[in-house]
């Protein structure tokens, strides 16, 4: 085993979860199924975790890993960010997204005007987050071999000038994805920088996942709303929130670099006349201008090996 996995082993067995995580993770219920894994959804059998934890992550949808990533990796990446900002770099195929509501006013354009960058597999500073040992190895806990890596997105997340078209409302995040099956797709994010629930830290629903995918659209905001921020229609406010409070290079399986994977012998599907076809459409609009391909052939452009071999994606 690896220098990096063995490091992998021993952090993930020394878990530090938040009293809040863990208050989703004790239940009678969790306990009770502590004994047996006969059934498990997402992991095949591996020493990467405890029983617990991979209980944990079966019922509640995401494991949380502090420190997974070092500071100084976080460093080349924000400086490989600034030299697209300053056009010092052009990537081919690259997305740079401005806040809709900072667009619209008069504000001096800066980094502060950009809130994520869509597509950099082209980028090979920033790609290099998604092929590194830490991240891939962590993957090695569904024992997945071929991996494809099928989005990209570095979040800047700017402030809002007061009439909150920032925000992103509830969604899942395979509404993007004409991919399947689902429990073969994994979204790995790292922070760049200190959040917490008064900046911008990732929100999620415990046990959410164990539904079906619901229907998306824009919410009715005021104020208007950026470019392909969905939400789901049907989105219950009761529903138990968890505010993940991270570190700099604590790592979860915001301005943060995040990388979706698949398992390459997942399959692309037909989005038409599913609740996903309207995403699909925007996706195709706004893919055809660079890469003149529809929605399924753009994925296949997109998407980049990382280890193993490349067989139906």
């Amino acid at each position: 085993m690896s220098r990096a996995a063995d490091r992998l082993k021993v952090m993930v067995n020394h878990l530090d979860r938040p009293s809040f995580v863990v208050s989703f993770s004790t239940s009678n219920k969790r306990l009770s199924h502590c004994h047996s894994l006969a059934v498990s959804r997402y992991f095949f059998d591996n020493d990467l975790l405890s029983t617990e934890q991979r209980i944990s992550y079966e019922e509640d949808g995401f494991l949380l890993i502090k420190g997974l990533v070092y500071g100084e990796h976080i460093d080349r990446f924000r400086a490989a960010f600034e030299q697209i900002f300053h056009w010092e770099v052009q990537v081919p195929g690259l997305v740079v997204m401005r806040d809709v509501s900072i667009a619209k006013s008069e504000f001096i354009p800066d980094q502060k005007a950009i809130s994520k960058l869509q597509d950099f597999q082209e980028e090979p500073e920033l790609f290099r987050y998604c092929s590194m040992p830490q991240i891939l190895n962590s993957n090695q806990m569904f024992r997945w071999s071929n991996i494809m890596a099928m989005h990209t997105m570095l979040i800047n997340k700017p402030p809002d000038i007061g009439n909150k078209a920032s925000r992103h409302s509830m969604h899942q995040d395979l509404h993007y994805f004409p991919v399947c099956p689902a429990d073969r797709i994994v979204f790995s994010w790292t922070t760049m920088e200190k959040v917490h629930r008064q900046n911008v830290s990732l929100m999620v629903l415990p046990g959410s996942h164990h539904g079906t995918l619901k229907e998306h659209d824009y919410p009715e905001w005021e104020g208007g709303i950026n470019k392909m921020y969905h939400g789901v229609r049907d989105y219950d406010p009761n529903h138990p929130r968890v505010h993940l409070d991270m570190e700099k290079g604590d790592s979860g399986f915001r301005k943060a670099i995040s990388c979706h994977y698949a398992r390459a012998n997942c399959y692309y599907i037909d989005v038409r006349g599913t609740t996903q076809e309207n995403i699909g459409q925007e996706v195709c609009e706004i893919t055809a201008r660079k890469y003149a391909v529809d929605d399924v052939d753009t994925w296949a452009v997109r998407g980049r090996l990382v280890q193993g071999d490349r067989t139906d994606l």
